[in-house]
């Protein structure tokens, strides 16, 4: 139902008239005295009356005008210049964009008040006229009368542009002044969904970026050393972030961030990190923490980063290991046990050339751990503790520590001189410190029973010499070792222990007992070793005992015997010492002294002065071991012994003579033996032989138990079972089980099956 029509007739030419003047005075900020009940009025009436399209196109027209009238004078006239004066420029720009953003405030704020009166039209007339409401059509007034015109858009684009490459640069911008240019981008929508900004502004300001970051790029990585390309690197990342957040779009930092890690980072990343005079081994070397975190924190940015990074690591650990080794790799040399190694040079290089075979182990050992320690550090303080570096570091180390041949032999080697007795300068604390320290160089070992062969043979001599530091700290280690690879690994070294206890109590079972009967003139302390707990791979050396000596051991035999039918004894005499009291001119001395090393100084309780043919007839002792213990009595650090004539070397046609001049300033003393600490090549080769030999053993028992549970297995299965159930021990080839597999067929302890060649059966 039509309203009700009141007052004279109506005119929609005089409505339109005063609406039209009123209109105008709206737009130029005098509406203070309007009526706004007058003015929505005159737009309600033209509507009521029909005339809602004249309204219309009217009211569209006075604001094209009015937009026209502001281009010409507000924003047209603060077009920027050419000038090359850079603070000119940037005052200029500033300027145009503040123009930009005055006007659109004016026509939104008079926007704004035309729809307060005219919201009537916007109700009733434009939805039956199918045209935009006021607040769209404004917009899109705007956009073609200001926006899209190609002078001013092509000023105001360029504006912006210069604005952000201005802070770029260094200099800077009002950034007030871009974001509200900015935001009138993202306020007009073309098409849906797609803004002014997205259309105009995006594209061309990202390929103007990825034109600046391509040469920004490369320009750092000429120029730059590393810890300078990452900072710059580093702060354009956040110079970018900061821009979109602040000025520009959010919806910019992806794409924007993307072009710096295609053309600043990903390009130039390898050639940084490998630098020569400040890449990642100078910064490592510099303890550069913040800026190794820098490097971190960038890598983890693009997908090449991280395994960049992690190839560098492992590229420079194992070039700092290879030169570790290279010191190791000289001729093996003669230590005296117990002997001081000799002052470090201060050419390290040279110091480790010239190093015993001892001190070359422990000194390699000790490099490792070293070096282990700073990548540690770098990997925890840097690196965020990240699990894939960590992988990395780790095969790094497996890779150059397994590189050296003697790497099992040398571990073995350093724990061997932590657990001595009369270490100096470290608690058993400190030496448990540096025990757990050394458990993380033997994960690296592939060959784990290459070390516990070298173990069990530095542990007997250490138990059997009474020379460890305590029975506490040997415990811990075989804890440590058992944590590591199992019950199996330590069994025989407990085993060894226990004989030690057994041993204990028979002495003293034998000392009470002779104490009740006619005691030898020799005292004797026995240790009693199971065969297959030591590790005793020679016969026992011939040597002729002294009566007395000789009377003593047969008198603990006969007793042991006696208690243990069915047993019989081997003595090791090459693996015992003595102690003996000598006089000697000046002074009475008690040494300590190898077993074989006490029969040949007997020998000169008579005769003054001795050949080495009558030494060697007298004792028996073989010649290696004779010209040996010779050796530690006339030509160590305490010369019992006179060697005519004097020299290192023992030859057959040499003499020795009681040394009655020998003094020292304490009464006690051990006479160190001549021993070689580091295997030999032709002992390390027996060694290995002796290990392959026991390979062939562990492997065919391993198939057995595998195929005894399984029953039946294809080849590729069985090879698989059988590797991960060794790799604790060693690794085998898949071509050495495969060989163990045809040596068990031949024994019938398997079978090919008959359907499948690649197929096994076990025998029962």
């Amino acid at each position: 139902m039509a309203p009700r029509k009141h007052g004279p007739e109506f005119s929609a030419e005089k409505t339109w008239a005063e609406l039209a003047k009123n209109i105008k005075e709206i737009q130029n900020h005098n509406a203070a005295n309007l009526s706004f009940e007058e003015n929505h009025r005159f737009a309600y009436n033209m509507v009521l009356y029909k005339s809602g399209d004249q309204l219309y196109n009217g009211v569209k027209q006075l604001v094209i005008e009015n937009l026209e009238f502001l281009a010409n004078t507000i924003i047209i006239p603060a077009f920027t210049s050419a000038t090359s004066d850079p603070a000119m420029q940037n005052t200029e720009e500033e300027l145009l964009l503040k123009a930009l953003r005055r006007v659109w405030d004016d026509h939104t704020s008079n926007m704004h008040r035309l729809g307060q009166i005219l919201k009537y039209m916007d109700r009733v007339h434009t939805q039956s006229a199918h045209v935009p409401p006021t607040s769209v059509m404004s917009l899109d007034l705007f956009l073609d009368r200001i926006i899209n015109k190609p002078s001013i858009k092509t000023q105001v684009v360029t504006a912006i542009l210069n604005q952000v490459q201005h802070e770029r640069d260094g200099y800077g911008i009002n950034r007030s002044a871009v974001k509200e240019c900015v935001d009138v981008f993202l306020s007009l929508e073309p098409s849906k969904g797609v803004t002014v900004y997205k259309r105009d502004l995006e594209p061309v300001f990202l390929e103007k970026s990825e034109e600046f970051y391509r040469k920004e790029g490369e320009h750092l990585a000429t120029s730059c050393d590393t810890p300078e390309f990452l900072r710059s690197v580093q702060a354009r990342f956040e110079a970018e972030e900061s821009r979109t957040h602040h000025y520009l779009s959010s919806q910019t930092t992806q794409p924007l961030l993307q072009i710096l890690k295609d053309h600043l980072l990903t390009p130039h990343l390898n050639n940084v990190i490998s630098k020569e005079n400040s890449g990642l081994d100078v910064m490592i070397d510099n303890n550069q923490f913040q800026d190794l975190e820098r490097l971190y924190r960038l890598c983890l940015k693009v997908p090449t980063g991280l395994p960049t990074l992690r190839s560098s690591l492992k590229t420079s650990i194992v070039r700092r290991g290879k030169e570790i080794n290279s010191t190791s790799l000289g001729d093996d040399l003669v230590d005296i046990e117990g002997e001081a190694p000799p002052e470090k040079s201060k050419d390290k290089g040279k110091a480790k050339a010239k190093a015993s075979g001892l001190e070359t182990a422990i000194n390699w050992v000790q490099d490792v751990l070293s070096l282990k320690d700073r990548f540690d550090l770098v990997w925890k303080t840097s690196f965020d503790s990240n699990r894939d570096v960590e992988s990395t570091l780790n095969e790094a180390f497996t890779s150059f520590v397994n590189l050296n041949e003697k790497c099992s032999e040398f571990i073995s080697l350093f724990i061997d001189d932590h657990l001595k007795k009369g270490l100096k300068g470290k608690s058993e604390e400190e030496v448990d410190v540096i025990l757990d320290k050394t458990i993380t160089i033997f994960r690296f070992v592939l060959e784990k029973d290459v070390f516990e062969r070298y173990y069990k043979g530095h542990l007997a001599k250490r138990l059997l010499q009474g020379r460890s530091v305590s029975d506490d700290a040997e415990r811990g280690m075989l804890a440590k070792l058992k944590v590591e690879c199992g019950v199996q690994f330590t069994q025989k070294m407990e085993g060894m222990f226990n004989d030690m206890r057994i041993s204990a109590d028979t002495t003293k079972e034998y000392l009470e007992h002779v104490s009740r009967t006619t005691a030898p003139e020799v005292e004797i302390s026995v240790t009693i070793m199971t065969s297959n707990a030591w590790p005793i791979t020679h016969s026992a050396s011939a040597c002729i005992l002294p009566p007395e000596m000789s009377k003593a051991c047969k008198s603990f035999e006969k007793f042991y015997l006696d208690r243990h039918s069915g047993r019989r004894l081997s003595w090791q005499l090459s693996l015992g010492n003595a102690d003996v009291v000598v006089q000697f001119k000046n002074r009475v001395h008690e040494l300590n002294v190898a077993t074989f090393a006490l029969v040949i100084l007997l020998l000169f309780e008579e005769d003054g002065l001795l050949t080495y043919s009558y030494i060697k007839e007298a004792t028996q002792i073989e010649e290696p071991e004779l010209k040996r213990h010779l050796q530690s009595l006339a030509s160590g650090k305490f010369k019992i012994l006179k060697k005519h004539p004097p020299g290192r070397d023992v030859n057959p046609d040499d003499q020795f003579s009681f040394n009655a001049d020998f003094t020292a300033p304490t009464k006690k003393i051990k006479v160190p033996t001549i021993s070689s600490k580091v295997e030999s090549t032709e002992e390390r080769k027996e060694t290995r032989d002796r290990i392959e030999e026991e390979r062939k053993h562990l492997m065919e028992a391993c198939i057995v138990r595998v195929m005894k549970s399984r029953k039946k297995m294809t080849h590729n299965d069985l090879v698989n079972e059988v590797t991960q159930q060794l790799t604790n021990k060693f690794l085998p080839e898949p071509l050495m089980i495969k060989k163990r597999i045809e040596h068990l067929i031949e024994r019938e302890f398997l079978e090919r099956s008959e359907e499948d060649r690649r197929t096994y059966r076990y025998l029962a």
